[in-house]
């Protein structure tokens, strides 16, 4: 099967053939239609993330994904060949930048009709994500203050809408071009990064939701109140020490489970997160789009046309 692949730490992805994988007990052989780019992608390339040392190379990039079912593994009674299906790799796994995938069939859920492949794959890990770090991490309740930094990536524009969902107030952290997309999908305030410092634009949140990382991470304390909590899924800046011991520190971990994928498929439906802007590029383009990602100025998500 064609996929994207890299054989180096920091090295480019390039279009290889590799072994097409078969379904083992209990897993789903999978057709892939769309797959999602997310940062962690060029981050795990680039050697970023722990344990990028003992990656098996070549390495197939990519964590969520939509497609149809092709074959079935023994003991799996819940799906049938032609299936349309949409999912998050298991936490540690990659490989979606292929044309086939395989995976544990209970963290995979059938796609609703009403969202496309390239909608539903955007909305995997993204919400898996933002309802991990804001519901179950930050404990967000209605009528609480959070801050969201990076509200137009596909991560911060989910937690926007989730976060007025459970009827807090937003505010977020977005560049001028933005503001109108994010005022649409519910942020009660938008703070313009290139012009002013957000530390002293707000003040008093409960909950900061932290999507940006390193000098971000680190003023984002100061608008927290006493026994507010800062959720963060990005890099802290290196040898950091928090300067507050009256805040909640809370690096969430984000497990994979079919629950939150069919919570995304009731928030979709109702209309309480809508999915968000997508940009479409061909398989062999992946290294164009971790490009683009990798400059942390993309609104909404983007997205690899495999099928």
């Amino acid at each position: 099967m064609k996929a994207m692949v890299f054989e180096s730490i920091g090295g480019p992805l390039f279009e290889s053939e590799v072994t097409e994988p078969k379904p083992e007990k209990g897993e789903l052989l999978i057709e892939v239609h769309m797959a999602s780019v997310n940062p962690a992608d060029y981050k795990v390339r680039q050697g970023l993330y722990a344990g990028a040392s003992k990656l098996k190379m070549p390495h197939i990039s990519g964590r969520d994904f939509s497609g149809v079912v092709l074959d079935i593994g023994e003991g799996v009674d819940d799906f049938t060949f032609g299936d349309e299906v949409f999912g998050v790799l298991e936490a540690g796994r990659e490989g979606t930048y292929a044309e086939y995938v395989c995976e544990k069939s209970d963290l995979i859920c059938k796609k609703p009709k009403f969202l496309t492949h390239e909608e539903a794959s955007a909305l995997a890990l993204t919400g898996l994500t933002a309802i991990v770090s804001l519901k179950e991490a930050a404990k967000l309740k209605a009528r609480e203050k959070v801050l969201i930094h990076g509200g137009a990536g596909g991560v911060g524009s989910y937690a926007i809408q989730y976060a007025k969902h459970i009827g807090a107030i937003v505010v977020t952290t977005a560049s001028q071009h933005n503001h109108n997309y994010l005022s649409e999908l519910g942020a009660d305030q938008i703070i313009d990064y290139n012009l002013t410092n957000f530390w002293e634009q707000v003040s008093d949140c409960d909950v900061v939701f932290d999507t940006v990382g390193f000098s971000v991470h680190e003023h984002s304390y100061s608008v927290l109140k006493s026994g507010g909590r800062l959720v963060y899924i990005a890099p802290q800046p290196e040898n950091f020490s928090p300067p507050r011991q009256d805040v909640e520190i809370i690096r969430p971990k984000v497990g994979r489970s079919r629950d939150y994928l069919e919570q995304i498929i009731e928030l979709a439906k109702s209309k309480k997160v809508i999915p968000p802007e997508i940009e479409i590029f061909g398989l062999a383009d992946a290294l164009v789009a971790q490009d683009k990602i990798s400059t942390g100025h993309v609104r909404g998500k983007l997205i690899l046309k495999a099928k």
